[in-house]
């Protein structure tokens, strides 16, 4: 089982890899080739979103407050090394910090820094897999994953999506980890303790971060109803 979410600064040294496989996959990508599961997104678009992110969330982490959102900032020259010199003014900004500080956030967690250290891995992540990398993520890491938007994400879905309508109860269980949510139905939904009644989501950790981020990949085991309406639900931003 995955104690999550980890201590704060060990996500720092899966940051810096994960950062560091994305900057390697944009020195031999196409900068025009299409991103399958960001429609209409070239490499670029995702290069640039992923770097000025990047930048966005080191500035929020170095004053604590809430900062103004601009995405679109063009890399110009080389992409690789413009989203690198992102990548590094993040993890300097996080190595400086003390995750215990207080610190907006989206989130529906303690208004920490201890939040972006984890939600940059997670940001990277899932980039680094709509990239094509065949990095292979920790099942650990992936299951941090699932269980930031099911405990992060979810309890603010509202702020970008209508409130997902369960049936029921359901239970997401990460085979390779070992790890078990349950969600259950509210406004919006919630975890809570397991029920015997739940619909069930099953399949290994990773293939179940990407489908709950809305990206292809193996389907999931599912029984009832109420797993396919959380699995269709929009959960993340």
């Amino acid at each position: 089982m995955t104690t999550m979410p980890f201590a704060a600064r060990d996500y720092l040294p899966v940051l810096g890899k994960l950062t560091g496989e994305f900057a390697g996959v944009l020195r031999t990508a196409d900068p025009a080739a299409p991103v399958p599961d960001c429609a209409g997104w070239t490499v670029t678009d995702l290069a640039t979103h992923l770097g000025n992110v990047h930048r966005w969330a080191a500035t929020v982490v170095r004053t604590g407050e809430v900062q103004p959102q601009n995405f679109a900032t063009e890399a110009g020259g080389d992409l690789a090394s413009w989203y690198s010199e992102g990548a590094r003014l993040l993890l300097d900004a996080l190595g400086d910090a003390d995750p215990e500080d207080p610190c907006w956030h989206f989130g529906g967690t303690e208004k920490t820094k201890a939040f972006w250290y984890r939600r940059q891995v997670h940001e990277t992540a899932i980039h680094l897999a709509d990239a094509g990398s065949d990095h292979v993520l920790d099942p650990a890491v992936a299951a941090d994953g699932v269980d930031e938007v099911l405990g992060s994400m979810l309890p603010r879905v509202t702020r970008w999506h209508p409130v997902p309508r369960l049936p029921g109860p359901v239970t997401v269980r990460a085979t390779d980890t070992g790890d078990v949510w349950t969600v259950h139905p509210g406004e919006p939904p919630a975890l809570g303790p397991a029920a015997d009644d739940a619909a069930s989501v099953e399949a290994p950790a990773r293939d179940l971060l990407l489908r709950l981020w809305k990206r292809t990949g193996p389907a999931p085991r599912t029984t009832g109803g109420a797993a396919e309406a959380l699995l269709a639900a929009p959960l993340t931003p």
